[in-house]
C-alpha cells in the first residue's frame, strides 16, 4: 500500500512556516501523499441547537490554495483532497484550480470529491443541496472533458460550456476519487471513479463493501483492480502496532492506499504529530 498522512487542519494553526515544516517532515519520513479535508464555511452553533459536525470553531485551510503553496515547498509528495465538496462549487472553476495545482506540482494532484453533508455551506455558496448526488456525476464527466480537450462543448442539466477550454492543460487525466459510504456511492465509484475513500473498518464492513464495489465494477464492464481504495487509521484508536494490524487487514481486503490521521489524539505540538506519524510508519514498515 501507498501510505500518506492526513493534514491536521484542525490543530495545525495558520503559521505558514509551520505548515511548510510539517509538509516537508511528512515527505522526509517517506510518506507517499498528504491528504486534506475540505470545508469552506463553518456554521455557528449558537442558534442551531443540536448541530452536529464541524462548526465555525474548526479551522480549515482551503485545499487548492494550500496545495499551490505546498507544491513549491515539496518535491515528490502527492497532494490529495479527501474530499472536495464538488456540487457546492462551480465545475469549471474547480477544473481550473485543479489543473493549476497539477501543473505547478509536476503532476502530483489526486482529486478526491464528494457530495458533503453541510446544508449551510450549500446555501451560502448558492447551490442546491438536494440535487448534489445527481449533479456530481455530471460534474465528473465535465471535469474529464476539461482536463483533456483544448476546446469543450458540453450541455448538461447543470453545466453548459460552449466552445471553451482551459489553458494550460495538465497533460493527463487527473485521477478523480470519491468518498462516502452509501450504496449509491459504491455503485458510482464502480462506474466512474478512479478510487474510493471508505470510512469503515476492514472487517467485516470493509470486506463486504469492497466485494460489492467489485461486483458493481464488473457489471459496468470495468476491471475492479483499476479502482484504488484508500483506507484510514487514526492514532487515537490504538498503538502503532495495533494500527499496523488494521492496515494489514485493509491490505488483505484490497486497499491500495492508507491515510494516517493524527488529529484528536491529544497531541500538543506539530512535533508530536510528526513523532506519531514516524512511529506508525515504522510499525507499518
Amino acid at each position: 500500500m501507498r501510505t500518506g498522512a492526513i493534514f491536521p487542519q484542525l490543530e495545525i494553526g495558520s503559521d505558514p512556516l509551520a505548515i511548510r515544516d510539517y509538509a516537508q517532515a511528512v515527505e522526509g519520513l517517506g510518506f507517499d501523499h498528504l491528504l486534506i479535508y475540505d470545508h469552506v464555511l463553518g456554521a455557528a452553533t449558537v442558534n442551531r441547537p443540536g448541530w452536529r459536525g464541524y462548526s465555525d470553531a474548526d479551522l480549515f485551510h482551503e485545499p487548492f490554495v494550500l496545495f499551490g503553496y505546498l507544491a513549491a515547498v515539496t518535491q515528490r509528495l502527492e497532494l490529495t483532497t479527501g474530499v472536495i465538496v464538488l456540487p457546492q462549487r462551480q465545475t469549471a472553476l474547480v477544473a481550473k484550480q485543479a489543473v493549476e495545482v497539477d501543473v505547478l506540482s509536476g503532476g502530483r494532484l489526486r482529486l478526491g470529491v464528494g457530495i458533503g453533508w453541510n446544508t449551510v455551506e450549500y446555501e451560502a455558496l448558492g447551490q442546491d443541496f438536494h440535487t448534489r448526488g445527481k449533479r456530481i456525476e455530471e460534474q465528473i464527466a465535465l471535469l474529464r472533458h476539461l482536463f483533456a480537450e483544448p476546446v469543450v462543448t458540453f450541455q448538461g442539466q447543470w453545466d453548459q460550456v460552449q466552445e471553451a477550454g482551459l489553458n494550460p492543460l495538465p497533460g493527463r487525466q487527473i485521477p478523480i476519487w470519491l468518498g462516502g459510504g452509501a450504496e449509491a456511492l459504491l455503485e458510482r465509484v464502480a462506474r466512474i471513479g478512479d478510487g474510493w475513500f471508505p470510512q469503515v473498518r476492514p472487517e467485516p464492513e470493509g470486506r463486504e463493501a469492497v466485494a460489492r464495489l467489485h461486483a458493481y465494477a464488473r457489471a459496468a464492464g470495468r476491471d475492479p483492480a483499476a479502482i484504488g481504495i484508500e483506507a484510514r487509521v487514526s492514532s487515537k484508536d490504538g498503538t502503532p502496532a495495533e494500527l499496523a494490524a488494521v492496515a494489514r487487514a485493509w491490505q488483505a481486503v484490497g486497499a491500495t492506499h492508507l491515510g494516517i490521521n493524527t488529529m484528536g489524539a491529544g497531541l500538543a505540538t506539530l512535533g508530536d504529530h510528526i513523532r506519531a506519524l514516524a512511529a506508525i510508519k515504522a510499525a507499518l514498515d
